[in-house]
């Protein structure tokens, strides 16, 4: 017999009691694997990562959690080979796998520069500034975001096993969530190897993955409150989900990537001499033939000015007929199997629906392809009988597209509208009018938009690339859902909580000094203090400097920055903000480094920028000015010997008016040297 599909459950390998269901390899019918879940404890699973893996990783800050993310790629990277392999079982090819497999460890690798480029060193996150609550500054308010202490449970689909299951696993565990994975049983013999590769590498701490390999059984029913649910898949299953007791009264929180009619949009001024024409042709043919057009961003209906559709449609047959359609394993092929037998005949039976609305241009739904035992079709290109409902309705989930056509731009917005949400559409366009109006009226329909001309096209990735930095989900049927989209995709984990307390109290909370909260005069000048030995409102107040019009008129000779203000007494004397000469702004800053600033070498190494610089009160020739410095925020960098300090620089004048405030950024040695 061939192998049964094993589980990870609470820090072992679980095999069922039973023989299990075949799973069959897409092009050849043979058994590749056996997969069924009977006997495992769902408790026991969430248990252990509520108890064990929920723990584990919230004890590390996002910075350490982004380090293993960066190893656990580097790791799969090493392994893709045997990923590759399995993956032609699949019935995809070589590119289709890229797809699916360099995608999924590309998505770790972009997690985890992320989390160190955008969150913090640290267990928390600040959202917005920090609202004054009172009148003497004595009461304060601050949104924050943390960990929960749940788990998230991912249910995907059988089209990308391994990238569907990276792309939920890297937001989630930067945010401090174990996971527990439920692939789809058509391809679960290539997730559950990469699982095992996760695993067996001993990167991610215990707990903090698990496997169903089978049914997910009454693994929603131990779910709760903190607890989430990343689904992909059909809207049939998914209002299964929806109306789940633990959903609709038990605060799991349920996030649907589900079916997605999208469209791709060739705009009135591109002619089939436009570089814009091949383009677009070019993207529905990819879109039809990659993964076998099993992907939920693919291509569904292809929307041409009238005038244009029969080049459109002569252009795409042409191209399709160059597709050759087989064994993944020949290199000559660029079209495998769908995943299954069932697949297939699902795709055959959505594309006889969509008959009653629409002829077949190019392909033969009725003639078998390849091995009769495997699941192979022709991709298909329809064009739409006018105004036929089916093309928004029925989702062939295979290589299908349909042709439709429109007279104006709104009519196309409206066509795009009629799939009630998608997950990606396209514009192809080189004018900045057509594009404007196609994008701001397909907008609300669609969770991401692809804008494409000769400028961008050697660049883009294409009209079906889920990328992390970008949202991947949709509105309406596409299930209301998002995931990536970069920082955004971990903070959708996190508990957004609004503290409010005085300024001390908040500084001890957040780790992070707040305006007001009590400031520490050291021994020495702050810089002379390692990162180990700098303490968070360590400050500093300076003497005061003369601003005089001689500093104003040599700094605006020596730069060149001789606008008016700074140079024109009569003129500035009528500009209403300054009644008269001032400063320069940057003048001001620069002055206020020189009076801060300690000259002899030591722990700080280099200021690399400022935040937050606002002018508020003009300088005059006459002022003096001070600066406060304090430590803010001590950021120790893991893969250094050195760390970030950020310091809240405040710059008053001889009234004790704030005239400029702004972080100073600063890079200290972690100990003296």
């Amino acid at each position: 017999m061939t192998t049964l599909l094993e589980s990870y459950v609470a820090g072992h390998w679980f095999r069922a009691d039973d023989d299990g269901d075949p799973l069959l390899d897409a092009t050849t019918g043979d058994e590749v694997a056996r997969i069924c879940a009977r006997g495992l404890d769902y408790a026991a699973m969430v248990t252990h990562a509520r108890e064990v893996g929920g723990p584990a990783v919230r004890a590390l800050t996002f910075h350490q959690r982004a380090k293993l993310l960066k190893t656990l790629a580097q790791h799969l990277n090493e392994h893709k080979p045997e990923l590759y392999d399995l993956s032609l079982h699949t019935g995809a090819t070589t590119r289709d796998t890229a797809v699916d497999v360099d995608g999924g460890i590309g998505t770790l690798f972009s997690y985890a520069s992320k989390g160190v480029r955008e969150l913090p060193n640290d267990t928390i996150v600040f959202d917005g500034a920090l609202e004054t609550l009172g009148q003497q500054g004595t009461f304060v308010g601050q949104h924050i975001y943390t960990s929960r202490p749940g788990v998230t449970v991912q249910i995907n689909a059988f089209n990308f096993p391994v990238w569907g299951m990276l792309e939920k696993l890297a937001p989630a565990f930067l945010a401090g969530l174990p996971t527990i994975v439920k692939p789809a049983s058509q391809t679960a013999y290539l997730a559950e190897r990469a699982v095992r590769l996760i695993i067996a590498s001993g990167i991610l701490p215990p707990g903090s993955l698990q496997l169903v390999a089978g049914s997910a059984g009454s693994l929603l029913d131990e779910l709760g409150v903190h607890d989430s649910v990343a689904f992909t898949g059909s809207a049939h299953t998914a209002g299964i989900l929806r109306r789940h007791p633990h959903v609709l009264d038990a605060g799991v929180h349920l996030g649907v990537e589900a079916d997605s009619l999208n469209c791709s949009v060739l705009g009135p001024d591109v002619t089939g001499s436009d570089p814009e024409f091949d383009l677009f042709v070019k993207g529905v043919v990819t879109e039809m033939t990659v993964k076998a057009g099993q992907k939920c961003t693919a291509i569904r209906r292809v929307i041409v000015p009238s005038l244009m559709a029969a080049s459109v449609s002569d252009a795409i047959a042409e191209r399709l007929a160059k597709v050759r359609v087989g064994d993944p394993r020949d290199p000559q092929v660029r079209m495998g199997a769908l995943a299954s037998i069932g697949q297939r005949d699902e795709v055959l039976k959505a594309v006889e629906a969509l008959r009653a609305g629409a002829e077949v241009v190019f392909g033969d739904p009725s003639r078998p392809i390849g091995d009769a035992r495997g699941a192979f079709v022709s991709p298909l290109l329809l064009r739409a009988h006018p105004g036929a409902p089916q093309p928004h309705e029925v989702e062939p989930f295979g290589p299908v597209s349909t042709v439709l056509t429109y007279e104006s731009l709104d009519e196309a917005v409206a066509l795009a509208a009629r799939g009630r949400g998608s997950l990606a559409g396209s514009v192809i366009t080189h004018s900045p009018e057509v594009a404007r109006h196609l994008v701001l009226g397909l907008a609300p329909w669609h969770g991401r938009i692809l804008v494409l001309d000769r400028d961008d096209a050697r660049e883009s990735t294409g009209h079906g690339s889920p990328l992390p930095m970008l949202v991947h989900g949709g509105p309406g049927r596409a299930g209301g859902g998002e995931e990536l989209g970069g920082v955004r995709g971990v903070l959708g984990h996190l508990q957004r909580t609004a503290i409010q307390s005085s300024p001390d109290l908040l500084t001890a909370v957040t780790g992070r000094w707040t305006p007001g909260s009590t400031r520490i005069t050291p021994e020495q000048h702050p810089f002379r203090y390692s990162l180990a030995e700098l303490e968070i409102g360590h400050s500093i107040s300076t003497a005061a400097r003369t601003v005089t019009l001689d500093d104003i008129e040599h700094f605006a000779e020596f730069t060149g920055d001789t606008f008016y203000a700074h140079t024109d007494a009569r003129a500035a004397q009528r500009n209403p903000l300054f009644g008269g000469i001032v400063a320069h702004g940057y003048l001001v800053v620069s002055l206020a480094a020189g009076l801060f600033v300690d000259p002899a070498p030591g722990p700080v190494l280099a200021n690399f920028g400022v935040d937050g610089l606002r002018f508020l009160t003009p300088v005059k020739a006459g002022d003096a000015i001070c600066v406060q410095l304090t430590v803010k925020q001590i950021t120790p960098r893991n893969s250094a010997d050195y760390g970030e300090v950020r310091w809240d620089a405040v710059v008053t004048n001889q009234n004790g008016d704030p005239v400029a405030t702004y972080d100073v950024l600063t890079l200290v040695a972690k100990e003296a040297r």
